[in-house]
């Protein structure tokens, strides 16, 4: 092993060492993290343990997205999320990453989530001796008068050394000779070495001497570079030019026109004639880009700009600029031109968007973080200086970190999918020069949707209105609940609320679409039996928790004709719709026979009993009133009619589809005397019978009367709990034979009903198709005014609707 791989391996266990005492120490120091790695190691080489140093659990590493959220795609770190080391990607080349700056510093900003966390570490990439001092051309040439005097001096090619600091160009040294020695001056940055005459020549003792000019590096071991120096010693011109100044400074904006002349140097000769004729040039030894940017006329002096002048990417440009004469030999005076280049507002500023997500739910706590935002300006001062801001309107807001142009995109306040679903939210970065440049940017927010809204039932109680005999197992309606919230969320089933098994709770025969709330019937409903029932319908939704709600709903069973009309009297002892009256023969006109008695257990038209004469032996004797059921005689007898008269009364009721009964009524026509003998057994017979009767009527109409009330009372108490505009009116009436008729009117929304007797005035009318018993009143105050007549008692009521 040589002794400079040795050397080498010392240097970096000290390296290593001088790394391991920053982090130990150097995190009292700053809350950031530096790091130190010489140039031109290999790809993996270790930097350091980065998991360890921020004090973040390895385990965590994979899971929370450890990683690198900066630089560019070509990076030079890597980070392991395993084991949490930084490593090396690629090769380093310090002088071409920093092109020759003293500091080379590589910021880093690494990113873990879940919670979120940003950290900022700093990677200072030392310069080793890679670069050997080398000069611009091998060979220099000189032509010296031989009457120069002592100490005279000559600009030399300086030789140019890429690595910095100590590892850049640090002595010259002189072949052996007698008549020239090297004195170095330093210029900034940079050591130029001067060729200086120490003893007077004699170019007839020796015209040429040929020179070996060495730069060497302050490395170690230290590297060396060679250039070859030819000097002709000459005569006469003993005047050199010189400069009106040995240093020009300019300021140049940015952008100026191709051709604008940015300084014009000035040299004079005291020599005569040819002596004195000047040529400028430019130094050989500066940079390339100072002879792509600038040119020298060598006749005025005049520096102009030859290509676009750009502060970003120089902001100082240094030329040396020679003046030689055109004497034998000629003679050259050097002077420096320092043009400084002013920057103006020609970048606009950058926007870097490291988005965490672009879904944010919305139950988010205000301070989430959806993005990372970064803003940069390649201009500087004033020009360079950013002011970011959002979108007006918008539950969000930018919050800065401590380092400059570093934002946080943050929930500010609260979200609701239902009112808005997603936002653009455009970032205005502006920066402070005049004019002032912006960009802009726009990002998309998903808001996603949690289960917070409950099903919702248009309103609530639902009324139906079912017609009674329905099909068992028929749709008879359907509930429906929507909800705000979206997928899972807004899934609604439906469930029936059952009751206590009790007489009056009917949903164990009800069954229910847990999907659709399609409802169905199990068992066919009877008027007669349930006017009306109520129940309640749960809707649920498919969150997670699950929420819900409940409607009451209202069922009005609706009669239908399916009852006919029942004899109540006459009456034969064997049961049959037959009777015989008597009555004498000397009875005048309108006499009252005897009058039929039906009930029908409809209610409304379906109950509204119309008498009829089915067949009569006289027309002329007998007749029947059409809604009484009373039987008259409509003149006196006479001689010839006859003693015995059969009539067949029909009694049927006003359904769509009537429903009918006959009675057969005999009516003799006797003497007086015998009339009168037969009165009195009859009417004892009669009274008892009557007396059977009307236990059997009073308890029929005492169970009427029961249920009217009961329906009485609960429409009276729907009508009482809806707010919706409504109004309740009973009228009574007592028409001429003293039999009481009712009506009754509500309003339900947008539809009136109304209870009515069998024979009402109200200026109504009958509506064709209509199962003869819906009523359709002209107007409300018609309604309200209009006079009711009942001439027939029926023991039901019928709810039916108009509008």
């Amino acid at each position: 092993m040589g002794s400079g791989e040795q050397r080498g391996r010392w240097k970096y266990w000290w390296i290593t060492l001088r790394f391991s005492l920053l982090l130990c120490f150097g995190e009292h120091v700053s809350a950031q993290i530096k790091y130190s790695v010489p140039e031109e190691v290999k790809d993996g080489f270790l930097v350091g343990n980065i998991a360890k140093d921020l004090g973040l659990d390895v385990g965590t590493l994979m899971e929370r997205r450890f990683r690198i959220v900066s630089g560019t795609k070509d990076a030079l770190f890597e980070v392991n999320q395993t084991t949490g080391f930084l490593y090396v990607r690629k090769r380093i080349d310090r002088e071409e990453l920093c092109d020759g700056n003293a500091a080379c510093m590589i910021n880093l900003k690494l990113a873990v989530e879940n919670p979120l966390e940003i950290h900022h570490i700093s990677v200072d990439i030392t310069d080793v001796n890679d670069n050997t001092p080398s000069f611009s051309e091998g060979y220099q040439h000189f032509e010296i008068a031989e009457h120069t005097s002592v100490g005279t001096a000559f600009q030399m090619h300086a030789a140019r050394d890429p690595d910095s600091s100590q590892n850049s160009v640090r002595l010259y040294k002189l072949s052996q000779n007698d008549y020239f020695e090297i004195e170095t001056r330093d210029s900034d940055e940079d050591k130029i070495p001067f060729l200086v005459l120490k003893k007077l020549l004699d170019r007839e003792f020796k015209a040429k001497h040929n020179l070996i000019l060495t730069a060497t590096d302050g490395g170690n071991p230290s590297r060396s570079g060679t250039l070859n120096v030819s000097i002709v010693v000459l005569d006469s011109n003993d005047n050199r030019p010189v400069f009106s100044q040995d240093t020009y400074t300019v300021t140049l904006q940015e952008n100026v026109p191709v051709g604008t002349v940015v300084i014009k140097v000035s040299a004079t000769d005291a020599d005569e004639g040819t002596n004195s004729n000047i040529e400028y040039t430019l130094g050989k030894t500066l940079k390339l880009k100072v002879y792509d940017v600038f040119q020298l006329d060598g006749i005025t002096g005049e520096i102009t700009v030859r290509a676009p002048v750009d502060f970003e990417d120089t902001e100082v440009y240094k030329l040396d600029v020679q003046a030689s004469d055109k004497g034998q030999p000629p003679l050259t005076g050097e002077s420096r031109v320092i043009i400084k280049i002013r920057d103006v507002n020609d970048n606009k500023p950058e926007i870097e968007v490291t988005s965490l997500t672009n879904v944010v739910s919305e139950d988010s706590k205000p301070g989430a973080v959806i993005s990372l935002i970064s803003i940069s300006d390649k201009d500087s001062g004033d020009n360079g200086k950013v002011l970011c801001s959002l979108t007006d309107g918008v539950p969000f807001e930018l919050k800065s970190s401590f380092h400059d142009n570093m934002y946080s995109l943050v929930v500010k306040g609260q979200l609701d999918r239902e009112l808005q679903s997603n936002y653009d939210i455009t970032i205005t970065a502006t920066d402070l020069g005049q004019p002032p440049l912006s960009t802009f940017k726009t990002l998309n927010v998903q808001v996603s949707d949690i289960n917070d809204n409950s099903p919702e039932f248009t309103e609530n109680p639902l009324e139906f209105y079912l017609v009674e005999n329905n099909p068992p197992g028929a749709l008879i309606f359907s509930v429906s609940a929507s909800d705000k919230d979206i997928n899972e969320n807004a899934v609604v089933s439906y469930h029936v609320v059952r009751g206590d098994g009790t007489q009056n709770d009917m949903t164990s025969f009800l069954n229910i679409n847990s999907e659709n709330g399609n409802v169905r019937a199990l068992k066919s409903f009877d008027f007669e039996k349930v006017k009306n029932f109520q129940f309640h319908v749960v809707a649920t939704d498919g969150g997670v928790p699950p929420l819900s709600s409940n409607v009451t709903v209202k069922v009005f069973i609706l009669d239908e004709n399916d009852n006919a009309p029942v004899i109540l009297s006459p009456i034969n002892t064997n049961g049959s719709a037959e009777g015989v009256e008597e009555i004498p023969r000397n009875v005048n006109a309108g006499h009252l026979v005897t009058k039929v008695r039906a009930y029908d257990a409809d209610i409304g038209y379906n109950g509204w009993l119309l008498f009829s004469l089915q067949e009569v032996t006289d027309h002329s004797l007998f007749g029947l009133d059409r809604y009484t059921g009373q039987i008259r005689t409509l003149r006196s007898f006479t001689e010839t009619d006859e003693a015995e008269h059969k009539l067949i009364i029909l009694v049927k009721d006003n359904g769509n589809i009537s429903l009918s009964a006959t009675v057969t009524v005999i009516i003799k026509a006797v003497e007086p005397k015998e009339a009168f003998a037969a009165s009195d057994v009859k009417h004892v017979v009669k009274n008892e019978e009557e007396n059977s009767l009307t236990f059997y009527l009073m308890i029929t109409l005492g169970s009427v009367s029961v249920l009217f009330l009961i329906s009485i009372i609960v429409l009276i108490v729907m009508q009482c709990s809806k707010s919706t505009d409504y109004s309740s009116k009973y009228l009574q009436d007592t028409n001429y034979d003293g039999t009481l008729c009712h009506s009754i009117q509500y309003r339900s929304g947008d539809k009136r009903y109304m209870l009515v007797g069998p024979r009402m005035s109200i200026g109504s009318t009958i509506v064709p198709g209509s199962n003869g018993n819906t009523l359709v009143v002209p107007n409300k105050r018609s309604w309200d005014s209009g006079e009711v007549r009942c001439d027939y008692i029926s023991p039901f009521l019928s709810q039916k609707s108009y509008e």
